[in-house]
C-alpha cells in the first residue's frame, strides 16, 4: 500500500515531467487544498530556462482550472444549502463585498488564504462563470509573472526569457 508515494513522487519529478507536473501541482494547488505552485514553478524554470514562458502559462492553466472547479463547488454547495436551509449566511458582509464587486473580485483569486475561498464564493453567488474565469486567469497569470520572475531574476547567472 505505501508504495504508491515513491511511483507518484517518481511521476511528478522535475525535469523529466516538468509542465504536467507544474499544471498538476497549480491545479491543486488553486483548489481548496493547502498547497502552493510558486515553488514547483520556479524549480522547473531554474533547471530548464527555455521553460520560462511555458511554464508561466501552463501554471496559470492550471491553477486557472482549479480555480474553476472551486467556483463549481461553490455553485454545488450552494445549491445544497439553499435546498437544506433558507438562512441569511453567516459572513452576509464578506458575500455583500463580492456581489459587489462581481466577477472582478476573481482577480483575487492569486491571494494566499482568501484566493481559493473567493473562487468558491462566486460560484455559490453564482456569478458569470466566463468573467470569473478571465479574471482568475488575468490574476493568476501575473502572480506567476511576478513570483516566479522576481525570484528567478533574483538569483545570480539568471536566465532572461527572450
Amino acid at each position: 500500500m505505501q508504495d504508491w508515494l515513491p511511483t507518484v513522487l517518481a511521476w511528478l519529478a522535475l525535469p523529466e515531467h516538468g509542465l504536467s507536473t507544474i499544471f498538476v501541482v497549480s491545479l491543486l494547488s488553486a483548489t481548496l487544498l493547502p498547497m502552493a505552485s510558486v515553488p514547483a514553478v520556479y524549480g522547473l524554470v531554474k533547471l530548464s530556462p527555455e521553460l520560462f514562458w511555458p511554464a508561466l502559462l501552463v501554471a496559470t492553466a492550471g491553477n486557472t482550472a482549479g480555480g474553476a472547479i472551486s467556483y463549481w463547488m461553490g455553485y454545488g454547495a450552494e445549491r445544497a444549502y439553499e435546498k437544506v436551509r433558507h438562512r441569511e449566511p453567516r459572513d452576509a458582509r464578506a458575500l455583500a463585498w463580492l456581489q459587489r464587486w462581481g466577477p472582478p473580485a476573481c482577480l483575487l483569486s492569486w491571494l494566499p488564504f482568501v484566493g481559493d475561498p473567493i473562487c468558491a464564493v462566486a460560484g455559490w453567488l453564482r456569478l458569470a462563470f466566463w468573467p470569473c474565469l478571465a479574471y482568475m486567469a488575468i490574476g493568476k497569470f501575473a502572480r506567476y509573472l511576478v513570483y516566479v520572475g522576481a525570484a528567478y531574476w533574483a538569483a545570480p547567472g539568471a536566465y532572461v526569457p527572450g
